[in-house]
Order: C-alpha cells, then sequence, then structure tokens
C-alpha cells in the first residue's frame, strides 16, 4: 500500500479515493496511536472537528465524527471553519486532537483529512506513519478495542468557535485598518464568513467576491488559485488592495492597486521588515522553502536578514521554526506562519498583517512588495508520470545536470514530486523569462517520456 498520507494529510477524490470507510477507519486509528503515546493519559480526550463547505464534507465529518466516537473521544463540531481556525481552536480549548475535513485548494470533487495534535500543531511524520499502519492492521482483520456504556464519546455542536478565532485575530492585530478598501476572494470556501467580518472589524471598507459557497463552487475559477476576478475587481472598486484565500484558507495571495499579484515570496518580505521593525523577528531570520525565488534570498541578504530554506511544504517550514524558535516562514504559494499567532498557515491572519502594514505605513502594497525582484520563474505541471521515480531516473539527472549548466549562476533547477497531487512540478528560474521558458519545457518533456 503507498503512503496515504501526504505533505498536507490524507487527500484524494472523495467517495472514490478517500470513502467514508477510510475516514471513520484513520479517525479510530488516530484515537488508538494517540492514547498509546500517552496523550489522553489521565483524562477522557476531546476532538475538535471542522471542515470546508464542501458536499462531500458533510458525510466525510459524519464518519469522523462517528469513529472518533466510538473510540471514546468527545467531539465538539465546529462546523464550517478555516483550517487554521480549526487549529486555533484545539490549542486554545484544550483539545487532544483537531481534525480538518479539506482539500485546500484542489477543486471540488476532492477532499481530505488533516490531523492536529494537542496544541493545534499538525501531526509529526513518525505519528502519521503509525496511525497509518494501526489502521491498516485492523482494516485487514485485527477487531478495534471498543468502549461500551457511558465509556463511548459525546458528540455536540461547539457554535462559539466563530466568535473565538475572529476575536484572536482582532487581539493579534498591529494596528487597525481605518480607511482602507479592500477586496477578499474567499474562493466559495471556509472563509466565506470569517475573513470580511475580521476586516470589517478591523476597520476596513470590504468588498467580498467568491463568498457564496454552495458546497459544489468552492475553488471554481476564483481564489488564490484564480486571480483574475480578484484582480479585476480591485481595478474595477478601485481599492487599495485584494485578497485572496484557497478553500481552507490557509493560504493568502494578494493584489496590489494596479491589479497585480504579490505572490507570497512578496507577502514575507514586506512582513518580514514589519517584525523586524518591532522586534518581532526572531534573530532576523526568514524561513522559506527551497521554492522561493531566487529574488526573495537576494532581497533578505540585501536587507541583512537571515534565509533559511527547507523542502517544500509547510510542515517542514513550520518544523524549522519551531526547532529553531524562529517567528516567520512561509511558502510562495501563500502559505505564510507567523508562529507568535498562529500553529499553521493562517491565510486571514496574513492577509490583516499585510493590510496592517499598508495602512501603518501609508504606502501603497506596490511600494511595500518592491523590496524585492521576482526574477522569472517558470513552474510546469507535469501529469500522469511515476512520482516517485523522479529521484533515481538516469536519463532525468542528465537533463538536469545539462539545464543547470546552461543557466550557470543566474539560474537554478528544482524537480520534485507534488505530496497532493499525481504529478512532478518542473521549476525553472533565469535572468531572462524565455530561457526559463525553454528549459522548463524541455526537462517536462524528459519527465513525461523517462517517467510516463
Amino acid at each position: 500500500m503507498g503512503r496515504l498520507f501526504g505533505t498536507d494529510g490524507v487527500r484524494g477524490v472523495a467517495n472514490a479515493d478517500l470513502t467514508a470507510e477510510l475516514a471513520l477507519g484513520l479517525s479510530v486509528a488516530a484515537a488508538h496511536v494517540l492514547a498509546e503515546a500517552g496523550t489522553f493519559e489521565g483524562h477522557r480526550p476531546t476532538a475538535v472537528v471542522g471542515r470546508d463547505p464542501r458536499a462531500s464534507g458533510e458525510f466525510l465529518e459524519a464518519a469522523v465524527v462517528a469513529g472518533l466516537a466510538s473510540a471514546g473521544v468527545d467531539v465538539l463540531r465546529v462546523g464550517v471553519l478555516p483550517t487554521p481556525a480549526v487549529a486555533h481552536l484545539t490549542g486554545v480549548l484544550g483539545a487532544d486532537l483537531g481534525v480538518m475535513l479539506s482539500a485546500s485548494h484542489n477543486a471540488m470533487p476532492d477532499n481530505g483529512i488533516k490531523f492536529f495534535a494537542r496544541g493545534g500543531h499538525k501531526l509529526a511524520d513518525d505519528l502519521e506513519d503509525k496511525i497509518e499502519s494501526v489502521y491498516e492492521e485492523h482494516r485487514t482483520g485485527a477487531p478495534w478495542e471498543r468502549p461500551t456504556g457511558s465509556g463511548v464519546g459525546r458528540v455536540r455542536d461547539y457554535d462559539e468557535g466563530f466568535e473565538t478565532y475572529v476575536a484572536h485575530l482582532m487581539a493579534v492585530l498591529p494596528n487597525r485598518l481605518d480607511g482602507l478598501k479592500v477586496v477578499l476572494d474567499e474562493a466559495h470556501g471556509a472563509a466565506a464568513h470569517v475573513s470580511p467580518e475580521a476586516f470589517t472589524r478591523a476597520g476596513a471598507q470590504v468588498v467580498t467576491i467568491g463568498a457564496e459557497p454552495d458546497g459544489l463552487n468552492i475553488n471554481d475559477g476564483c481564489g488564490s488559485t484564480h486571480l483574475g476576478l480578484l484582480k479585476a475587481a480591485v481595478v474595477e472598486h478601485g481599492a487599495d488592495l485584494g485578497i485572496a484565500h484557497d478553500g481552507d484558507a490557509d493560504r493568502c495571495l494578494a493584489v496590489d492597486a494596479a491589479g497585480n499579484e504579490v505572490d507570497g515570496d512578496q507577502i514575507l518580505a514586506v512582513l518580514a521588515l514589519a517584525m523586524r521593525e518591532s522586534g518581532a523577528l526572531r534573530g532576523d531570520t526568514v524561513v522559506a522553502t527551497v521554492m522561493s525565488n531566487l529574488g526573495f534570498k537576494l532581497a533578505m541578504e540585501r536587507e541583512g536578514l537571515n534565509l533559511v530554506q527547507t523542502a517544500v511544504g509547510d510542515r517542514y517550514v513550520l518544523e524549522s521554526m519551531k526547532e529553531h524558535d524562529f517567528a516567520l516562514g512561509g511558502e510562495q504559494s501563500g502559505h505564510v506562519i507567523v508562529l507568535d499567532h498562529a500553529t499553521t498557515g493562517d491565510g486571514t491572519l496574513t492577509g490583516l498583517m499585510l493590510a496592517a502594514r499598508v495602512a501603518a505605513t501609508g504606502k501603497s502594497l506596490a511600494d511595500l512588495a518592491g523590496v524585492m525582484e521576482r526574477l522569472p520563474q517558470i513552474l510546469i505541471n507535469v501529469p500522469d508520470v511515476d512520482k516517485s521515480r523522479v529521484k533515481t531516473s538516469g536519463d532525468l539527472a542528465a537533463a538536469v545536470t545539462a539545464a543547470e549548466q546552461e543557466l550557470g549562476s543566474t539560474g537554478r533547477v528544482l524537480l520534485r514530486s507534488s505530496g497532493t497531487e499525481p504529478l512532478v512540478r518542473v521549476m525553472v528560474e533565469a535572468a531572462d523569462i524565455e530561457q526559463a521558458r525553454a528549459v522548463a519545457q524541455r526537462l517536462a518533456d524528459v519527465v513525461k517520456s523517462a517517467l510516463g
């Protein structure tokens, strides 16, 4: 059996790859593994369970809740809330486990399960491996130990989650947003109500798009993976900036007043300078992944800030931040972690802090983002290939070596298997965009022929 857990939980087509039976079984396995690890020792365990608005989340939520309760875990069902809200509530409510049902930026037919440990942090790889192993062991015949009578878990709705989370966002915002006009694209996702409420309370004049989820339209031509609507809306409404989330709102990308994209690298650069100014950037260090634009690295060097780079995935960024007590990290895709205020990427918090910097400085977002110059970067996703062979193919290794020699010191090449989708990502940076495009296409062709 291939590993169920990717870089961001278990994900697949709902009711095909990710079934109710799998969701229930993994939830029971998680409860047993955490119990064996001593997480529940001395008390009755509690879990927080939330979801995004996908139609499939309704039956998957029921399966997860049933699995946890059958294993003796009390469940607080918080309903439709962003992933970072579920993580936050897991921490502040002292829960032993958090579960979020979402496929993040993926299309509606997909869904996923993310587990959070006590405190609201993502589970470590070894715990995920153990959950998967225990699930498989019992799936093939070994019976579960099941409580009966008063030992079964109790389930109740926790309606206070929305207000608790919004109040937290307001408490950590460095300054108000009075005078700013902001367009919010909620991707018809989990933040459709939370994010507009938070920006409005903070004093911004808010225009919303993509804020009418119906269970079927999540990420459909909108949100952080489709910025066209947001760019047009910002210009149409004469807004100071636009903020785009993905389906579970752990990401944030932005648009300046002229309709130009401001990506995760630029957002990190803006927040890094703001946090250094306030004394919150511990070690004058930012954590990012190897996918960050070379221009980001050059900007940090120019500003006298340190950059630590990790493997792709916000979980690896977070691991580095926790290990070395760094305060800020993130990904080019818009996962930004402000560790003093969140245990995972939080798109609403990121958007609020970015807007707060605009309000505090009186500068435009374009001016602030100009601290770094993005070098041309071409990313090609190659589907329908054996992504497990990326590091072992001799033909591919030779093609990469040739590309690196051609680019020299003015560019770089990065190939990686997607942790959430069945494809290989080819990324090429170069001073000249046409060269980057040509090299990337050649490598993509080799990936397809060598790994197809």
